[in-house]
């Protein structure tokens, strides 16, 4: 009998560049989500419809390192609430689903080596998952793209009182590799220790992450993946509070062909699949269509 699998909603930040027409800021999601609070909501709703069982709160770039930059630190947990209530409310009017933590990369996304240390960021992920434990179900440690950046993750989130799901990038060039460079198998031991109640493989490209996907299915606990539609993360990108601007958009991943990738990750045993940057609510729709 096969497993259940758990459609994800798709990519947030994306979808609002994308139906707001703003212009991308370091602050992506975030800026978005302070200029049209109402945007947010419709894309929880739309990823829903489409067939989503889990709304990730829009919380992946409301880190305080980046909103130091803007000089909006003082609305951190402000913020915060913010992302969670907006994702309950679409939750609660469509009446079934969970809530999932969003969990950012400390420093900046795909690099890990601007991460403080493990128990420096325990504490700052600590923090974070304070504010947001009373409204979600589970967390997600979106992105983790190393394996003292993931370590840091997991110590924050000792106490969560959630389950916690682990979310690693891997390299889009070889997906049995974290984009630090380190091979994807070095992350079991963290599986040994703090025993995530799932493993993905996140915001990396599908090919990347079929790549990676026998790695994880040997680490004995539930796993799946959401890919991001990107061609690649540019170097351009990897500079601190850059745009997406930097990033080029797949032209060859429709619906249809994101879901035939997905296929072969539940081929490989995974339950849990859904979409990261670029991954919108048609995607949802067709992978909830052939997996729900």
């Amino acid at each position: 009998m096969k497993a259940a699998v758990t459609i994800l909603d798709g990519g947030m930040g994306q979808e609002l560049v994308a139906r707001t027409g703003a212009p991308p800021t370091g602050l992506w999601s975030t800026q978005l989500m302070i200029d049209f609070p109402q945007a947010v909501r419709d894309v929880h709703d739309d990823f829903f419809a489409a067939g989503a069982m889990v709304a990730t709160t829009n919380s992946y770039a409301i880190l305080r390192d980046r909103l130091v930059e803007r000089g909006i630190e003082d609305r951190f947990a402000a913020l915060h609430r913010q992302a969670v209530d907006t994702a309950r409310a679409s939750r609660d009017a469509f009446g079934c689903g969970q809530v999932a933590g969003s969990l950012g990369p400390l420093g900046w996304s795909y690099r890990p080596d601007l991460a403080p240390p493990a128990q420096e960021a325990a504490k700052l992920y600590g923090e974070m998952v304070e504010l947001q434990r009373d409204g979600v179900d589970l967390f997600i440690l979106e992105t983790m793209a190393g394996v003292e950046q993931a370590r840091g993750g997991l110590l924050g989130c000792v106490d969560a009182g959630r389950p916690v799901w682990l979310a690693l990038s891997v390299n889009d060039a070889d997906g049995t590799q974290l984009r630090s460079g380190e091979p994807l198998g070095d992350i079991a031991p963290l599986i040994d220790e703090y025993r995530p109640a799932a493993v993905l493989l996140n915001c990396s490209t599908p090919e990347a992450i079929s790549a990676g996907m026998p790695i994880v299915a040997n680490w004995g606990v539930p796993f799946g993946a959401y890919a991001n539609g990107f061609t690649r993360i540019s170097e351009a990108f990897l500079d601190k509070m850059s745009s997406v601007d930097a990033l080029t958009t797949r032209t060859d991943l429709s619906p249809d062909a994101y879901a035939n990738m997905a296929e072969d990750w539940v081929r490989q045993g995974a339950t849990i699949v859904g979409g990261c940057c670029e991954v919108g609510p048609a995607h949802i729709a067709e992978l909830a269509r052939r997996f729900s």
